[in-house]
């Protein structure tokens, strides 16, 4: 039997960073300020329902957004030449060396009234734009940020994909949607099912660009409201535990449509 001594450093890291974190939240959750059991911690999840719901259609936009433009260029990516695929895999994670506060705030220069973009609609008269403070603005921070995360699982996968499957699929009489639509696709479902998780999750609980951007609070924002003021941390800690499960509950949903069907190549 093999020692499981070099599994100690991770167990100790998982207990310490995840798993003690969310017990606390649990704590937090169901008690109030003298420590004892309470349900009325459960009136701000009404209190902030509207603030749920605008956080989970901007991720879901944003996320939805990411795919349309993740998958044509990962498909594009996996067709290049090695050199081609390493430069291209720089320049997407170039942004990803900059600090996440930096990157808000260079897009806020752009998006901003007195920004580069309405500076250079103006030059070419076509008047100013309106995206700043908006959801769109929110949107655009979003998918800036996290599209890296959705193009390199669909890229990692379709790397992966043997050229003898699609000769294969060619020689069954596959133009190219029907070999997209039949074989590469299914193939690619993984790295699609990775990619929506890696951005679902983080778009659904993300803040400061919500604020930076929007002008607006969603429930990441909320939530450092209420830990960071101290303002109520039993209330956060409510929050923060249905945001945990609504976003447990959508993993394994999107984990379900993982599995390894069989392609019919028709």
């Amino acid at each position: 039997m093999k020692s499981k001594k070099p599994l100690i450093p991770y167990l100790v890291w998982m207990a310490a960073f995840v798993v003690i974190p969310m017990v606390m939240v649990v704590y937090y959750a169901f008690t109030d300020s003298s420590g004892a059991f309470t349900w009325q911690n459960f009136k701000y999840i009404g209190i902030n329902r509207q603030v749920y719901i605008d956080s989970f259609q901007v991720a879901f936009v944003s996320t939805a957004i990411c795919l349309l433009l993740a998958y044509p260029l990962a498909l594009m990516m996996s067709r290049m030449s090695p050199r081609a695929q390493r430069m291209m895999n720089i320049l997407i994670m170039l942004p990803m060396w900059m600090n996440f506060i930096l990157r808000i705030c260079a897009l806020e220069v752009i998006l901003r009234p007195s920004g580069v973009l309405n500076q250079l609609l103006s030059l070419l008269g076509l008047g100013g734009n309106t995206i700043y403070r908006t959801h769109t603005a929110v949107i655009i921070g979003i998918v800036y940020n996290y599209l890296p995360f959705m193009v390199l699982p669909i890229y990692t996968v379709m790397t992966k994909i043997s050229k003898s499957v699609i000769e294969a699929g060619q020689d069954l009489g596959c133009n190219g949607w029907r070999l997209l639509q039949k074989v590469i696709f299914p193939l690619s479902v993984p790295g699609v099912i990775s990619g929506i998780t890696m951005v679902f999750v983080p778009a659904a609980s993300s803040f400061v660009i919500s604020a930076r951007l929007g002008g607006f609070n969603l429930i990441g924002d909320t939530i450092e409201a209420y830990y960071k003021g101290e303002i109520d941390m039993h209330a956060g800690g409510m929050l923060s535990f249905v945001l945990m499960v609504v976003i447990v509950i959508s993993i394994a949903v999107m984990n379900h449509f993982d599995k390894d069907d069989d392609i019919v190549l028709v």
